[in-house]
């Protein structure tokens, strides 16, 4: 790879992830100063759908942050970052009925979240040796295969990321069917509150191409070193 080819592939994969944060956040600040016809708070629309399944025993709590919102599956509770928790607008809305689409993931066992949950302790391994042994393997010629371990490791960082994609589109998906059948948004909403899960769920495509880009490129690097 030339040094200008170099150049360019770093700029794709600093601008991918900026444009992605930019886009969410944007999309984000816009509709969560446009209120549902329900008026119904991010902690109310959490609490509805996840009674409407059963699923009393899981609480709904408030949490610190900007855009903090996540379902932990260890603890079985939603958490919302306070402007969610407390908001009525259909960025709340969109944001609180996805996380709870996890814990509905969660309910049915689904596949894809199970898996995903069964490989972070070698993911998060896999993050943070991962491109030290890379880079370890390419100074020091005598452990040159240790760039190929770095490259398994980093291999399980990256499937996290693509499995990833299935389980946030999956939970977006359940979150506008249960906003819609609920009566918590209208139809004439629809459009507005796609635009809030499309946003945020580009910052996971991103995040997983840039991931796959880096591993095929030390991939590269480590098949032109054995030639």
């Amino acid at each position: 790879m030339s040094f200008s080819s170099y150049l360019i592939y770093v700029a794709i994969l600093m601008i991918i992830p900026l444009w992605a944060q930019s886009k969410v956040k944007s999309t984000y600040r816009k509709y969560s100063k446009v209120p549902t016809s329900s008026m119904m708070t991010g902690a109310q629309v959490a609490r509805k759908i996840l009674d409407d399944h059963g699923l009393y025993e899981v609480p709904v709590e408030e949490t610190g942050g900007v855009l903090s919102d996540h379902y932990d599956p260890r603890q079985k509770v939603v958490r919302l970052s306070s402007n969610n928790f407390h908001g009525q607008s259909m960025a709340s809305s969109a944001v609180a009925a996805h996380e709870v689409g996890h814990a509905l993931q969660d309910q049915e066992s689904y596949a894809f979240l199970k898996f995903r949950s069964t490989i972070v302790p070698v993911a998060n391994i896999g993050s943070r040796l991962g491109i030290y042994l890379i880079i370890a393997g390419m100074i020091f010629s005598s452990l040159h295969q240790l760039m190929l371990v770095g490259i398994i490791f980093m291999s399980a960082a990256v499937l996290f990321q693509l499995v990833t994609l299935p389980v946030e589109f999956d939970a977006s998906s359940r979150a506008m069917t249960q906003l819609v059948s609920t009566g918590i948004i209208r139809n004439d909403e629809e459009r507005e509150t796609k635009k809030v899960l499309s946003a945020a769920a580009m910052t996971y495509v991103a995040a997983a191409l840039v991931a796959v880009a880096e591993l095929a490129r030390f991939i590269m690097i480590y098949a032109s070193s054995r030639d």
